[in-house]
């Protein structure tokens, strides 16, 4: 990938991996150990050992799959926030079922990622999260908008908000140019910066550039945070 995150100096980030298959975090801890800045401090196949290698470790950050042997990952999410309430936890599942994205968000899950992403895109994901920002599949960006929507109609039930340092700041007033508020509805429908510029008739590295200024006008870092500042706007 070009975008590689620009990562500051200091001790690596605290990993603890939770899946039920023993190869699958093998394969990823190997993964992940390329990165300097990243270390995979534990792991646990099931919710309970995860739980408690949480509390003894104190991560960073939890990737924690959704199909767990007895209790499911989502199901888990309160009792690991309270093991480790510092920690920030992305889930990392096949599911691309808005309903468990829905559940996962409303748990506390600070990011949910997809087992089919790259490599480097992962350890982006937890270096943006580190940095508190909400990570979100870009397969995903799409039904998360319809979830948001779901959720702005219907009053929050208790649980509701997601982990402190989580939430995507849509405070961002700029004025965005006829252009730049095509581009953003592509982003809410959770097209590639490719399907865009093919929708619009223009170069890709034109949606580019736009993109940036679209993240720099509104004062937010990711494409998810874009999505949810369209719904506000009505522009979806």
């Amino acid at each position: 990938m070009n975008d590689r995150t620009v990562r500051d100096a200091g001790p690596p980030i605290r990993i603890l991996l939770v899946d039920d298959h023993t190869l699958f975090r093998r394969g990823l801890t190997a993964l992940l150990s390329r990165d300097p800045g990243l270390q995979v401090v534990g792991d646990a196949a099931d919710a309970g050992e995860a739980q408690r290698r949480a509390a003894s470790l104190q991560p960073d950050i939890i990737l924690l799959d959704n199909h767990l042997p007895g209790v499911n990952g989502i199901d888990a999410l309160p009792a690991l926030r309270e093991a480790a309430p510092h920690a920030s936890v992305l889930m990392l599942t096949i599911s691309e079922d808005e309903n468990d994205l829905a559940a996962a968000l409303r748990a506390g899950a600070c990011g949910y990622l997809l087992k089919t992403m790259e490599g480097e895109a992962l350890a982006n994901a937890i270096h943006r999260a580190m940095r508190g920002e909400s990570v979100v599949a870009n397969e995903m960006t799409g039904k998360l908008v319809a979830v948001y929507r779901q959720a702005a109609a219907a009053p929050p039930l208790p649980g509701d908000a997601p982990a402190a340092g989580c939430a995507p700041d849509t405070a961002g007033n700029g004025a965005l140019s006829p252009r730049e508020t095509d581009i953003l509805r592509g982003i809410a429908r959770g097209d590639s910066n490719k399907q865009i510029a093919r929708d619009l008739g223009i170069a890709e590295t034109t949606v580019k550039i736009h993109v940036q200024h679209i993240l720099r006008k509104l004062g937010v870092s990711s494409r998810v945070q874009v999505a949810v500042i369209a719904v506000e706007r009505g522009l979806t």
